[in-house]
């Protein structure tokens, strides 16, 4: 079964017509896709990758909006007929994935009725999720919201353990860094994450869903009905 679910989802051969245009690479933590305003060259398609999706305020702060792991595409605008980013598009989670150039997606989408679906169903998906974050980021406490940010990703890696520094996920949740920190304390003193010098590790899944806030059930609950 390949790693990237999307993918994974297609019928046999709607998948080999795609085979030609796919090629596998690996995404370093910090590497930049996309900056907003760019054009798409490529999509991908993670596998154990994980790509932030960030929204740019005056050329300089940046919120994220969008988490996009196995379950899904990078470059979504494509399907939809732009080819511009709105976001910047960072990897988070260093890993492998499934490049394919812009041009050679287009064709494969055209020609393939199961990737369209596919695609409109994790769009869909995309959708609840970043408007979910919104709300989340303006109504909920950091606690609930950096337990809700480690569930996400920990679904899209398919791992309990990653790395992450504060300063990152201070940038990933709009707060300061010693908020993360606070709150990140907080959930290693319930038992529920290990966290040293940068290394995150989930202890306990089922105590740290009823840490998090509602949204991460929310969205979990659309993506699986995409």
């Amino acid at each position: 079964m390949h790693a990237n679910r999307l993918l994974a989802s297609l019928p046999r051969k709607s998948y080999r017509g795609l085979l030609p245009g796919l090629d596998a690479v690996t995404l370093d933590f910090g590497d930049v896709l996309y900056e907003p305003g760019a054009r798409i060259r490529d999509v991908y398609f993670p596998g154990r990758s994980v790509v932030s999706l960030l929204t740019v305020v005056d050329g300089r702060s940046a919120l994220e909006v969008g988490l996009v792991g196995r379950e899904g595409m990078v470059g979504i605008p494509l399907a939809l007929g732009v080819d511009t980013s709105p976001v910047r598009a960072l990897v988070q989670g260093a890993g492998a994935a499934m490049r394919m150039s812009a041009a050679s997606f287009r064709k494969a989408l055209d020609a393939s009725e199961p990737l369209q679906r596919g695609l409109l169903r994790y769009t869909h998906g995309l959708m609840a999720q970043i408007t979910q974050t919104a709300a989340c980021n303006r109504f909920h406490v950091v606690e609930a919201r950096l337990a809700r940010w480690l569930l996400m990703t920990r679904d899209r890696v398919g791992s309990r353990q990653f790395r992450l520094t504060h300063e990152f996920l201070a940038h990933m949740l709009g707060v300061r860094r010693v908020g993360v920190t606070h709150a990140a304390s907080a959930l290693q003193r319930s038992g529920l994450i290990e966290y040293e010098r940068g290394n995150i590790r989930i202890l306990e899944n089922a105590g740290l869903e009823a840490a998090a806030c509602s949204c991460y059930r929310l969205v979990r609950q659309d993506a699986a009905g995409a």
